[in-house]
């Protein structure tokens, strides 16, 4: 991360005459001031003194002061046992200063070799981790799971980036390229969360038509097809900077510019588990639009999908608390919130997916919108279950001609406009454009009670 260059150019150290294993300096990367505090894992393998924790507080402390981002990059064996609990208080000290940090500017942490132990947790505390190949993270190692629990696993299989990036959804990033990576995911944010999201001009014209969306959706209901071809379209120039990718796959988080503008986009993948929503899915989401909230960027959500996918785990292991999370956090939003809805908006996941109940600023639907309670052999199903064969498929049509369209929900005003598919990038560009000066007076309390 330190810059190349002449001496001017490395940036200003802070705390260089401690000797430790933590190095914090003000400098820029791609162009943007940050403060970056990294450990030194030649040196007693990055393990953390209390000097270290302090160092890493300090850091935190100046990026608050200065209010510019934080950026750690860590690689440490954990607390140094031969401090005692002087270690502990050091990183524990260190992990309140970030915390500190949070919903202020941004912090993004960088695990570059093994963060073990509890130092491990201040990674959990970043909004968002870059992880490269050599990383590997967790709080109690092998031998630790092997005595307490009798299973054996390695140390890959316990926190090697592949598990972070598709199972604990800790990575939102896997690159070996820590420097550029970051830069990429400060472009998209301001610098502290009183600035507007970041506005970059580009030659993208913001009226550009989108035809080829008309053919994108299958016109068979159960076909599936990638969502991000959906997003490719509408925003600047087809570029995006995808987040968890591998995490929750069917629902796409990312960031990207629309009409210059810093955005999230949040959409339903009818390619991976036909666009339900699972409780991965659900907290995937709801960090996502809480971080863009945060810090000020609109919120473009893309929805088809046809609910929450039904499993028993799934409601033994809190699907009601966790598909809350969502709705929570779409709810308590105060920055610009459109939604366009391509295809299926069933039951609870079409409220959940920032629907105008949760208060949306602005809903388009497509002409082939499905918005409704639920499907038409589900609906017969229970209005007319004694129905069977030729009146069941009568039925079925009828009621998918009568309510699986966009109509019944633009003319009670939960759709704003139905909108041909090749309009979506005008008309959202020309959404964004309208609610840039929204503003929300924020409620006086001390924080949210929300689910976590």
């Amino acid at each position: 991360m330190r810059a190349t260059g002449d001496a001017s150019d490395r940036g200003v150290p802070v705390r260089a005459g401690v000797v430790g294993t933590v190095a914090v300096d003000v400098c820029s990367t791609g162009g943007r001031a940050m403060v970056v505090a990294r450990t030194a894992s030649d040196r007693r393998r990055g393990a953390l003194a209390r000097r270290d924790g302090e160092s890493l507080a300090e850091a935190a402390r100046t990026a608050l002061r200065l209010r510019l981002p934080l950026v750690l990059e860590l690689a440490t064996s954990g607390a140094d046992v031969s401090d005692g609990v002087d270690a502990l208080h050091g990183w524990g000290g260190a992990a309140a200063a970030v915390a500190a940090c949070s919903g202020v500017v941004p912090v993004i942490a960088a695990a570059t070799g093994p963060v073990i132990s509890g130092p491990a947790l201040l990674l959990g505390l970043a909004d968002l981790v870059v992880m490269t190949g050599a990383a590997v993270a967790f709080v109690s190692g092998p031998s630790m799971v092997a005595e307490f629990t009798g299973i054996t696993v390695g140390i890959d299989a316990l926190g090697g980036v592949g598990m972070h990036a598709r199972s604990s959804g800790l990575c939102a990033v896997e690159s070996d390229d820590v420097a550029a990576s970051v830069a990429d995911l400060l472009g998209f944010l301001p610098r502290h969360a009183d600035e507007a999201a970041p506005y970059e001009r580009n030659a993208d014209p913001q009226d550009r038509r989108t035809p080829e969306l008309r053919e994108l959706v299958p016109a068979r209901p159960g076909a599936s097809y990638d969502v991000r071809h959906v997003i490719y379209a509408v925003v600047d120039d087809g570029t995006t900077c995808e987040l968890w990718t591998d995490w929750a796959p069917q629902l796409v988080t990312a960031f990207a510019r629309l009409g210059g503008r810093a955005v999230g986009v949040v959409a339903n993948q009818p390619a991976a588990l036909a666009g339900t929503l699972d409780i991965c899915a659900s907290q995937k989401g709801a960090r996502f639009v809480r971080l863009c909230d945060t810090f000020n960027l609109p919120v473009i959500t893309m929805v088809d999908t046809p609910g929450f996918l039904p499993g028993k785990d799934l409601e033994w292991r809190g699907m009601i608390r966790h598909g809350a999370e969502l709705a929570f956090a779409y709810a308590e939003a105060t920055v610009p919130r459109l939604c366009v809805i391509l295809r299926k908006a069933f039951g609870g996941a079409y409220i959940v997916m920032d629907s105008k109940g949760l208060g949306n600023d602005l809903c388009l639907a497509w002409p082939g919108a499905e918005v409704a309670v639920m499907g038409a052999p589900g609906a017969v199903q229970i209005l007319y279950r004694r129905q069977s064969g030729a009146d069941r498929a009568r039925l079925e049509e009828s009621y998918a001609d009568t309510f699986l369209t966009p109509w019944p929900a633009a003319e009670r005003g939960f759709v704003d406009a139905v909108i041909d598919p090749a309009d979506t990038r005008r008309s959202l560009v020309q959404g964004l454009s309208a609610l840039w000066s929204k503003r929300e007076p924020l409620a006086g309390k001390k924080h949210d009670a929300g689910p976590l």
